[in-house]
């Protein structure tokens, strides 16, 4: 999280506004020197108006002072003060450059940090804190996780609609900050906002998920998106079945799909066809080891649509996902599976891990009955030897 000092000064929050109202007029701007009739939120409002004209000095005195006026700001009772912080955090959305944007993201979250949280005003502070994080790639310095978004807003919970549109601003940061796993749990999150009722206006926010989750190089367990009501609406279209061939279908039906489909694909959904083709290699590789214990270099050729000479960079890149664990034989031309992680996750994977453990406990149970039997003859012995 940002580290920002807290910030002290001894001026009532009337003389902090003539000076810095003294200050910016010093700059050039258009503003009088004079305290306003009205009261600090007039004078407020001509200093906010005016703020960025203190970009083109030094850094600390840019931040010393925004930072002045976010200690007015925190004074003024909110129902008055909620306009004057909205321009605000627009305004420092406007801090251009890396140094700028951090002294920016620093101030706006000492502003955010500073609001009672009762206050319905930080989430607009905080969705343009957002938009800052991402000037400056530091969206991580704001938002940790989807819990913690949540506990920000706990006193005072946004709207669906509200969160909904914060939501979708983060996956479009997270995504383009690389950060692909954060991304999906926030779409995930997104989608579940939608009820049975309204699921159908999702369908935008639905196919932006798939094309996500189908994009990232490092998201093979594509399952859980099927139970999700937005994504359910789309069945019957293209989309839908696209992401059921990923979910369980092999190469050879994306192929088949792909060739039907090649406008969608690439140019509708924007999706690269040498990254899909990889990555189905890697998702029919996985359901082939599902029952196996061993494969043949033939096989994965013919089943993957490779060379044989391409096989061992293949399973290199297999084994680098952790999806699968195994090892290769080059002389035998055979690859010895381990284990393996199901693509799919249904009533047939539960009963095996139901069988896998009812085993294990089994066994358990016969390691136990075969120690009390060796601790047994142990006792019998050392009894012997006492008579």
């Amino acid at each position: 999280m940002l580290n920002v000092p807290a910030v002290f000064i001894d001026l009532t929050p009337e003389d902090q506004a003539v000076e810095l109202l003294v200050y910016f007029k010093s700059l050039g701007a258009d503003v009088s020197e004079d305290k306003s009739p009205k009261g600090i939120e007039d004078d407020l409002n001509q200093i906010i108006n005016v703020c960025e004209t203190c970009f083109k000095t030094n850094e600390a005195e840019v931040e010393s002072v925004l930072n002045a006026i976010v200690s007015m700001l925190v004074v003024i009772p909110v129902n008055r003060a909620e306009q004057l912080i909205l321009s605000f955090s627009k305004k420092l959305t406007k801090a251009k450059g890396q140094k700028l944007g951090q002294i920016a993201l620093r101030v706006l979250w000492l502003l955010f940090q500073s609001l009672d949280e009762h206050c319905p005003i930080r989430y607009y502070v905080y969705y343009h804190l957002i938009q800052i994080a991402k000037q400056v790639e530091q969206v991580r310095a704001v938002f940790r996780g989807v819990d913690h978004l949540k506990q920000q807003f706990v006193a005072s919970p946004p709207t669906t609609e509200q969160m909904q549109k914060l939501l979708r601003l983060l996956h479009q940061v997270l995504v383009a900050s690389k950060e692909s796993e954060l991304a999906a749990k926030v779409m995930i999150e997104l989608l579940s906002t939608y009820t049975t009722e309204n699921a159908s206006q999702a369908r935008e926010d639905a196919q932006r998920c798939i094309v996500a989750a189908l994009g990232d190089p490092e998201t093979f367990l594509l399952d859980p998106l099927l139970s999700l009501k937005p994504v359910r609406c789309l069945e019957g279209e293209l989309v839908h079945q696209l992401l059921t061939i990923f979910v369980s279908e092999k190469l050879t039906d994306y192929l088949k799909f792909y060739e039907s489909n090649k406008q969608l694909v690439e140019v509708e959904l924007g999706l690269d066809h040498e990254r899909n083709l990889k990555k189905m290699r890697l998702l029919t590789f996985m359901q082939l080891a599902e029952g196996a214990t061993e494969m043949s270099f033939s096989t994965i050729t013919s089943e993957l649509q490779i060379k044989e000479e391409e096989v061992e960079a293949f399973i290199i890149e297999v084994l680098k996902t952790k999806l699968v664990r195994a090892r290769m034989d080059q002389a035998a031309k055979k690859v010895y599976i381990a284990s393996t992680m199901h693509r799919t996750f249904g009533r047939p994977q539960w009963q095996q891990l139901r069988d896998t453990l009812h085993a294990w406990k089994s066994n358990l149970a016969n390691v136990q009955e075969g120690m009390k039997a060796v601790v047994s003859a142990q006792m019998e012995l050392a009894q012997q030897k006492i008579q």
